[in-house]
């Protein structure tokens, strides 16, 4: 039979999911506060989406967490806008823009929020199973 970890490596295993949580809502803000930012030179690359990359972490314990290893730029298209008028359009007049789509982004954070929400789940109920159990040892 397998090791099961013990409540105390339960809420370790949810502890570092909601840092690795937190840092993808960080993401997702930054993504979504650039998704407008086009290229400071004439003809250059806008902002690129980035992404975060997750990778399992040994907890104290017993069990796997999770954590927040890095981030990666997203490898899809930019999108061109016609605007000669624009600092940072190139020589045919077009302005490429951020592969951020806001909807993408709000539906992720919508993601990590409720991922983070059931980890702080998680926590509390095994808070009150420690707690009931040290009711039970008492009597």
């Amino acid at each position: 039979m397998a090791d099961i970890p013990s409540i105390s490596a339960a809420q370790a295993i949810a502890a570092s999911a909601l840092r690795a949580q937190q840092g993808r809502m960080r993401i997702i803000a930054e993504n979504m506060a650039n998704a407008n930012s086009t290229s400071k030179t004439k003809g250059g690359d806008p902002y690129v989406r980035q992404e975060p990359v997750f990778t399992p972490t040994p907890v104290t314990g017993g069990g796997m967490g999770v954590r927040m290893a890095s981030t990666r730029p997203d490898a899809s298209p930019f999108k061109t806008q016609y605007d000669p008028g624009n600092p940072s359009a190139d020589a045919q007049g077009y302005v490429k823009l951020p592969n951020v789509d806001p909807l993408i982004e709000a539906l992720d954070m919508r993601d990590a929020q409720r991922a983070y929400e059931a980890n702080l789940n998680v926590i509390d109920t095994a808070r009150t199973m420690q707690s009931r159990t040290l009711d039970l040892l008492k009597k």
